[in-house]
């Protein structure tokens, strides 16, 4: 069997890209509607110290998410019938099933468990898929099977 090789520059690059998503996800986008439904009053800015946290733990999480997630496309190349879908198959393909199976599963429960709402539901779920399919086509671009 062939040894999956990973681009770290592909992985660094899906982090940068993912960080940026999440900014404007979170904050032209569905800001305000995201602390609403969360409870926070959206014109108390957090610490300087408490941003920074954030952020320092939101880079860590994509560098884990995108690694992994680069690890499981290159394995993934080895199913037969891959290379037929072609890129834009690929890319709806990963980042689809790997949402539908994972993160999904997860969000619908903090509707069910943690009972957040189903608004903010969508807008979590959305970056999760969002930052899937921005995920993959750095990958796509850089990662070598």
């Amino acid at each position: 069997m062939e040894e999956l090789q990973i681009n770290m520059m592909a992985v660094l690059a899906a982090v940068v890209a993912n960080f940026i998503l999440g900014f404007i996800w979170y904050t032209p986008l569905f800001g305000k509607a995201w602390a609403a439904e969360m409870g926070f009053d959206a014109s108390v800015k957090p610490s300087a110290g408490e941003m920074a946290k954030g952020m320092i733990a939101m880079v860590i999480g994509n560098f884990f998410m995108a690694y992994v997630f680069a690890h499981n496309m290159a394995a993934w190349s080895f199913v037969p019938g891959t290379a037929e879908l072609g890129d834009m198959g690929n890319i709806i393909n990963s980042a689809a099933f790997t949402w539908l199976g994972f993160y999904l599963p997860v969000d619908i429960g903090t509707v069910t468990w943690e009972k957040k709402s189903w608004k903010l539901f969508g807008i979590n779920t959305g970056y999760h898929l969002a930052m899937l399919f921005c995920c993959r086509n750095y990958s796509l671009v850089y990662v070598t099977y």
